[in-house]
């Protein structure tokens, strides 16, 4: 009997065939399964990649809110996101690169992109967000959402818990004290540095403040100059 014929006998008997797509299901489940067991953790650790500061992490939860994870471009690491809860890596890509996006526009450009997104990218499809300028946040839940992100495994210590409202106002005053902040999420804590300022230029402190102070951090905790892969040591 020839491998064809072998073959077409697997195919012509359902339980056969069942058992040995089972069998073939199980062990690549083994195969790939097991050695994770045997590993710590499944992220490469890159120095420089810290925990969202509170006003960040505000600003994160309007990215998703407002679906901007939509738009990404070259391929992430998993370190860049290791403290993003929940991962929002996909295969669809609707806009322009904002995976590292950070530093490469000034704040009055994202303003202006958000208030009328074709006024800075003629081509742009993105619908108005200027009404993010308009609203105006305390920080009330800001303590219980660096809680919460403790609580799933982002190394938010104590001390920043303590201070999540403290630090969340302090980043948009550059006039104010905001030591604190700094060494806490800044460069003697974790090697990069935090951006401290009025973000949307209002008086108050608004979405649009957290918003664009997560965007400008995007893809800047990594020095891709020094930053070698595993694979490649």
């Amino acid at each position: 009997m020839g491998i064809l014929d072998k073959h077409k006998a697997i195919e012509t008997h359902a339980t056969l065939l069942m058992v040995l797509s089972l069998l073939v299901v199980t062990i690549g489940g083994i195969v790939q399964i097991v050695p994770l067991f045997y590993l710590e953790n499944t992220i490469e650790k890159v120095e420089g990649v810290r925990p969202y500061t509170p006003l960040e992490l505000a600003g994160k939860q309007i990215y998703l809110r407002e679906g901007c994870y939509g738009c990404y471009g070259h391929y992430s690491l998993a370190a860049e996101s290791m403290y993003d809860r929940p991962f929002q890596w996909g295969s669809k890509r609707t806009g322009p690169d904002l995976a590292r996006v950070g530093g490469r526009y000034s704040d009055e450009w994202h303003q202006d992109h958000f208030e009328n997104a074709k006024s800075v990218v003629p081509e742009s499809v993105m619908p108005p967000y200027g009404f993010l300028a308009d609203n105006v946040i305390d920080g009330k839940y800001i303590q219980d959402l660096v809680s919460t992100h403790a609580l799933v495994g982002v190394p938010y210590t104590e001390d920043m818990v303590n201070n999540a409202l403290a630090d969340f106002k302090a980043q948009v005053d550059p006039l104010g004290d905001f030591d604190g902040l700094e060494a806490r999420y800044g460069e003697d804590a974790f090697g990069t540095p935090i951006n401290v300022r009025n973000f949307d230029g209002q008086p108050e402190l608004t979405e649009m403040d957290a918003l664009i102070a997560y965007i400008q951090v995007l893809g800047t905790m990594v020095d891709f100059s020094t930053y070698t892969p595993v694979a490649n040591r």
